[in-house]
């Protein structure tokens, strides 16, 4: 079992490699993005923090499109259909991961008293591989 998996990971190509760096970069900013408005909310009021997430989340989702579309996943059609179905593929994948995420959050405040304030990061961890993968093999598959 050991030797398969490392097998598979030295089929990894180099562009699926730069790709990941690249979707990295996106996930900065999109981080950034998310991380601004839950903090306002949570800055505004602290139990604002699941609307600060829902709606950090949406915008960043927005950024993530536009980024990966221009950055990382390109060489798609540019057609007006195709684009609208990629974004409604963007907001099923993120919304999806989102959604876990958001589970997570209130599972790791309300149930586990962790920080409103290191929750959010831990639940990186989970959600940027996961983004990737669906995105490269399903969002923006060619």
């Amino acid at each position: 079992m050991k030797i398969r998996f490392l097998k598979k990971i030295a089929e990894i190509d180099i562009q699926t490699v730069w790709q990941f760096i690249k979707f990295s970069l996106v996930g900065i900013c999109n981080t950034a993005v998310y991380l601004i408005i839950y903090y306002l909310f949570v800055w505004l009021n602290a139990d604002w923090y699941m609307a600060g997430s829902i709606v950090g989340t949406v915008l960043s989702i927005a950024n993530a499109f536009i980024w990966n579309e221009r950055f990382v996943f390109t060489g798609n059609d540019k057609g007006f259909s195709n684009r609208l179905k990629r974004l409604f593929k963007t907001y099923i994948s993120y919304g999806g991961t989102s959604i876990l995420s958001n589970v997570l959050l209130w599972l790791e405040v309300a149930v586990l008293q962790i920080s409103r304030n290191a929750a959010p990061i831990v639940n990186l961890l989970v959600t940027i591989p996961l983004n990737f993968v669906i995105n490269k093999f399903w969002t923006f598959k060619n």
